[in-house]
């Protein structure tokens, strides 16, 4: 996989920027069809809107109050249209194995997450991150070293999070409607992501 500099802006201004030891990002890791298909299959289920945003689980639920996923958790198997992304994961080797759990998020022009590092006890050691609809800008933070580091995510893409990238960055979505990218205004509209992860029971 690559990475792609040149979506790349950093705060405070770098000279060299650096993505985060871990992190992978490739675009265009699906097609304009099949990104149509996994959005209908999204919008023929049904959504919980028990946060700001609305959002779907798949394979097991995860608990947001508790931050905690349990095998007591399971809601079934994947679906047959993540089933297959879920496989291809694995055979590409961005998973040891497909992974078993999904989560969908829907995020409207205006809507972001904060800053977090995924559930460390819950989830294994590789998250992937498939944009569907809008582009957006994720921004990663290094407490320790106080840097700060903004990727521009394009539809279609593939963002992985491994190592360092995983579990010493946090990531987020600022809660905005537009967003500078590649020194241009974008406005969002409607974005949809499917993070795919595997579970791991301690």
């Amino acid at each position: 996989m690559t990475t792609v500099p040149s979506q790349l802006s950093l705060f405070p201004a770098d000279p060299s920027p650096e993505l985060p030891d871990g992190l992978t990002y490739r675009e265009d890791y699906i097609t304009g069809s099949g990104a149509d298909g996994l959005l209908a299959a999204v919008d023929a289920s049904e959504w919980l809107t028990d946060l700001k945003r609305r959002v779907q689980h798949y394979g097991y639920r995860y608990d947001y109050k508790a931050r905690q996923a349990r095998r007591e958790d399971h809601i079934g198997p994947l679906p047959d249209f993540l089933n297959g992304v879920a496989i291809r994961l694995g055979r590409e080797g961005v998973f040891s194995k497909p992974p078993d759990q999904v989560i969908v998020n829907e995020y409207l022009p205006g809507q972001g997450i904060a800053g977090h590092i995924d559930c460390r006890p819950c989830f294994g050691e590789t998250i992937a991150i498939l944009s569907l609809g809008s582009a957006c800008v994720m921004r990663f933070e290094h407490h320790p070293s106080s840097r700060t580091v903004d990727l521009a995510l394009q539809p279609l893409s593939l963002l992985t999070l491994s190592g360092e990238a995983r579990h010493e960055w946090t990531h987020a979505i600022p809660a905005r409607k537009s967003d500078i990218i590649d020194g241009k205004k974008h406005p969002r509209s409607r974005r949809v992501s499917l993070t795919f992860r595997t579970m791991r029971f301690v």
